[in-house]
Formats: structure tokens, sequence, C-alpha cells
């Protein structure tokens, strides 16, 4: 199942980078991410970590979330069954695109579960620049890094952030913390 979801997930790099008529060398100065990574993910040789995947998708002009949507019929109802769940390979942590793929929304709803001490470095990305986030905790706890300034969250917090400045997502507990992020693009 795995190896299926790699494959897919290069198909659909390759896709999207030939629809924008961009060239590998193009797409790696624009993410930031070599071009013999790039080649490697699309041809489901690597598996790409959520930081380098997301550097990739903001370089396509795409969230996550919207990568991940499946093409298919649009509908306002996303079931759980039907929502797209990937594992990060280096973390090993679990995000579900919950938002209802293709309806031409600008919000995307993530549902997370961080394993305890992963720790995710989003570095700052130009391509994400007018992107906002909130994250909003439900189980476990979090140290969210925005620019320089360190926040603790624990149940029931939100925090509202730029995407594009960076940030740095901890679970410095002993259990896995699950969260929403609510992601808005409008600013783009």
């Amino acid at each position: 199942m795995e190896q299926e979801l790699e494959t897919a997930i290069g198909l659909r790099i390759r896709k999207l980078r030939m629809q924008k008529n961009l060239t590998l060398d193009d797409l790696a100065d624009a993410s930031g991410v070599s071009r013999a990574m790039i080649s490697r993910i699309e041809r489901g040789e690597a598996s790409p970590t959520a930081s380098l995947l997301a550097r990739v998708c903001a370089a396509l002009g795409l969230s996550l979330s919207a990568f991940f949507a499946e093409e298919r019929e649009v509908s306002p109802l996303s079931r759980r069954q039907d929502q797209q769940v990937w594992r990060d390979p280096e973390t090993g942590y679990v995000r579900r695109s919950v938002s209802p793929p293709g309806i031409g929304s600008d919000v995307d709803i993530v549902d997370v579960e961080f394993p305890p001490g992963a720790r995710v470095n989003f570095p700052p990305h130009a391509a994400s620049s007018g992107m906002t986030q909130h994250i909003w905790l439900f189980d476990g706890e979090m140290e969210m890094t925005a620019g320089e300034t360190v926040y603790r969250l624990l149940p029931g917090d939100c925090l509202f952030m730029p995407v594009g400045e960076g940030h740095i997502f901890y679970n410095p507990g002993h259990i896995p913390a699950r969260y929403c992020v609510v992601l808005d693009r409008r600013g783009r």
C-alpha cells in the first residue's frame, strides 16, 4: 500500500510539473529541492518527507491538501473512509485531508496525529507567502516555532500563523498529539 502511494505521489508531481510546463530544473529552483531528488520521487524510488513535499507543492502552487485531493467527482461531502491519508516516512506523522476535494475552496482542513518526540521543520518559502494557518490542538501537546517565537500548545489551544515564514512542529510529550490544521490560501 505504501509503495502504491509513493508511486501515486511521484506520478502526481510529474503530471502537475508537466501541466505547468516546468522542467525538473525549474521545479528544483522554485522549491529548493534538488533535481535528483525530485526525479527519484517522480519515479517512485524515494518517498518525500513532509517538509520536502510541502516545498514542492508550494512551488507548484498547491497546499498539501490540494495535492492529495484525488481527481474524482466533486462533492461537498467528504466521507471519512474516502479521505486521503498520508504518513510522513521520516517522522511517522499521519495527515488526513478532511476537506472535500475539488470544490474550489481556498480553505483546507487537515487532521494530524503527530508522534511523541517527532519534529518537522518547514523552512521559509516564498511560494507559500500570504498563506495562513490555524493549528487547533485536541490531544497531547505541541511546541510550535514561528520565527524566533516558541508557542507551547495544550489541548483546546489554537495558534494562528503565516505559512511562508517557516515554522517547526515539535511534540515534546510522551503521547501522540492530535490537531487540526485549517489552511487559508486566499492571501496567496
